[in-house]
């Protein structure tokens, strides 16, 4: 995670939180699980605040959530009491085993990172699937070069090929561009699963 990203997070983790909670809740994300997700052990990988985290949880996927933020797992903590959050952060994920989640969901979280740890990360991400489980994964779209906003997050530019290409044999299911019903930002998301044995 970039540095200057996770020092804003830490520093207004109940802001991004309370924004993060007004917004809609995300229909076409939750449509998604439903069609590609499948019962079992679920990662939310950059689980922020855990809105997603405990939406899958109370939706058959149980659920742990994972983030670099130590401020935004304390909000998610507050928030979701009986649910796990843990830190772990992209590229490495240092932690959590190879092949143990049934699907893994990484909702607008790889934008954050330099353009060099993208590919990875993604690796890294199919890497802890279980044989035959599902990565959900998508970002913010950024044109032109990486941007920062207001807050110092780092918004990294980077070709989709980037990501397809380090999902090497993986099955792509979906790949598409489109708004996100709850933030309103153009998002490219990509559904993978990882060949059963």
């Amino acid at each position: 995670m970039d540095g200057v990203t996770l020092d804003a997070y830490d520093r207004d983790a109940a802001a991004f939180a309370d924004e993060w909670d007004a917004q809609p809740m995300p229909a076409d994300l939750h449509e998604m699980v439903r069609w590609f997700f499948r019962p079992g052990p679920t990662a939310d990988i950059g689980c922020g605040a855990g809105r997603d985290t405990a939406w899958l949880d109370a939706h058959g996927y149980s659920a742990c959530g994972f983030d670099a933020s130590q401020g935004l797992l304390a909000e998610a903590r507050r928030r979701h009491p009986r649910l796990r959050f843990l830190q772990a952060s992209l590229p490495r994920l240092e932690g959590l085993a190879e092949e143990s989640f049934a699907n893994v969901l990484c909702e607008t979280v790889i934008m954050h990172l330099e353009s060099g740890e993208v590919a990875p990360a993604v690796r890294r991400l199919e890497a802890i699937l279980a044989p035959g489980g599902t990565l959900y994964l998508s970002w913010r779209v950024t044109a032109g070069g990486d941007r920062r906003d207001e807050h110092g997050r780092l918004y990294a530019a980077f070709d989709p090929a980037l990501v397809r290409d380090a999902l090497g044999s993986v099955e792509i299911l979906l790949d598409e561009e489109r708004g996100s019903l709850s933030s309103g930002k153009l998002i490219r998301r990509m559904v993978a699963r990882k060949p059963a044995i």
